[in-house]
Order: C-alpha cells, then structure tokens, then sequence
C-alpha cells in the first residue's frame, strides 16, 4: 500500500507520497513513487503512483523510456498539446502494461492494478490535476474537488477536508499535508517515511521545490509531535459527558 497527494491551490500544485511497498510483514522496501518530467520554458509534468509495484514501474519505464526514444508512437509526454492529453496517455499506457501482464481473462480489478495522480502545467495553459483509475479512464480537480489520494487514503482524507483553503501558502499547504501523512503514518505500517515533496509553482512552467523529508527531519518532527500535542489539548478542553 501507499499514500500519494496532489493537491491545487492559488500558486500552484503540491504533491507528496510515501516510499514504502510491502508485500507482507517480512518484505518491506523503499521505491520512489512520485516522478517528474520537464522541458524548462514548456512544461512540467508530475506524476504519483499507487498499486502494483511491477505495473506501477512498467508504465513508469515506458513513458520514460518513449520519450528518450521517440518511435511511432508519439506524442509522448514530451510532447503532448494539452495536459488532458497528458492523462490520456498514462491512462493508455496503464491499460497497455496491465494487458500485457495479466492472463486471459485478468481484469483491472486484478493483482495488477494501479492508480495514478498527474499533473502539471504545459504552456499556454493553466496547470491541471488528474486522478487515474486502474481501468485507465480518469477524472479533472476542480474548485469542489481540488485534491486527490491514492493509496491508503482514509486516514489523511479529514484533516485535508477540514482545513483545506485553495488561498493556503506553499508553506501552508506542506504543514496540511505533514499532518495528513502523519496521520496515516501512525495509523497504517504499510505507509512509511520517508516522504517526497514537490511544488510546481504555476506559470513558471520550471520545476520547483522537490525534498525527500525522513523521520529524523527537524520539521517533520515538530508538525508530528506538535499535532499529537495539539489533539490531546483538544480532547481534554472538551466537556466530559454529563453523569
């Protein structure tokens, strides 16, 4: 399992994921899961997986791989017109490696499923956020909708719902997330440090700030042992039930 968020605000898009994969208690291992592809000037595009590690990988490596290697099959990620188009690649190409891997008679529902968060901004329009599904289709952030998660989402989800407001700082918008990962971090051993961050700051059409955060970040550890602190002051301010 894993955590993966992107999330949309006025100056621009936030992403942050988890690096663990597991396949049981005895089988733990650290893979990258966010992954960034950028013509300065042009575009950047962004990208966070969730699922089958193998799947995950081959869709990865191709996109990769046809953009150094441009073939017949073009446009690549490179060279996309439109960051829907951007989507509907990666949807493509999941669907292509999940045929490709599965028996007769697999489906998407499968051992092989995937998901994937991509986003970014390709010049000449605004920055767009999209979430794909393991069948390949896909749906659009919008202003009711301006984040999304894959992975292990149920733990992280309220604190972002809460206190999510699209005017947040960069700044901001990380100490929402910290929160959020922390949260599920505490929660569910199959998500785990360390944590990688990327904001693209919209129209700059460059790459922005990208950082690994591991257990023994100052930061990190303040936003962790300041909202454990935080939560029990809050319980405690409570009225007890009435006897």
């Amino acid at each position: 399992m894993t955590y993966c968020v992107g999330l949309r605000i006025d100056d621009g898009l936030v992403f942050m994921s988890d690096t663990r994969t597991n396949a049981g208690v005895d089988s733990i291992s650290t893979f990258r899961k966010m992954h960034v592809w950028s013509e300065p000037g042009e575009r950047v595009i962004v990208l966070l997986a969730a699922g089958n590690l193998a799947t995950t990988q081959s869709v990865v490596s191709l996109l990769d791989e046809r953009t150094k290697a441009i073939s017949e099959r073009t446009p690549t990620l490179l060279e996309t017109p439109s960051m829907y188009q951007a989507a509907r690649l990666v949807g493509n190409t999941l669907r292509e490696v999940i045929a490709s891997s599965a028996p007769e008679g697999q489906t998407a529902e499968s051992y092989f499923n995937a998901s994937f968060i991509v986003g970014g901004q390709i010049r000449g329009s605004e920055p767009r956020l999209f979430m794909i599904y393991p069948e390949g289709n896909f749906i659009e952030a919008s202003d009711d909708t301006p984040f999304f998660q894959i992975g292990e989402t149920k733990y992280g989800k309220p604190i972002i719902i809460r206190a999510y407001d699209r005017t947040m700082s960069f700044a901001e918008t990380v100490k929402l997330l910290l929160v959020s990962f922390d949260s599920t971090l505490k929660s569910n051993l199959s998500v785990g440090l360390p944590i990688d961050l990327f904001f693209y700051e919209k129209d700059t059409l460059k790459p922005g700030l990208k950082k690994r955060i591991d257990r023994d970040d100052p930061y990190y550890r303040t936003i962790s042992e300041g909202w454990s602190d935080a939560l029990k002051n809050a319980f405690k301010s409570l009225p007890d039930f009435p006897e």
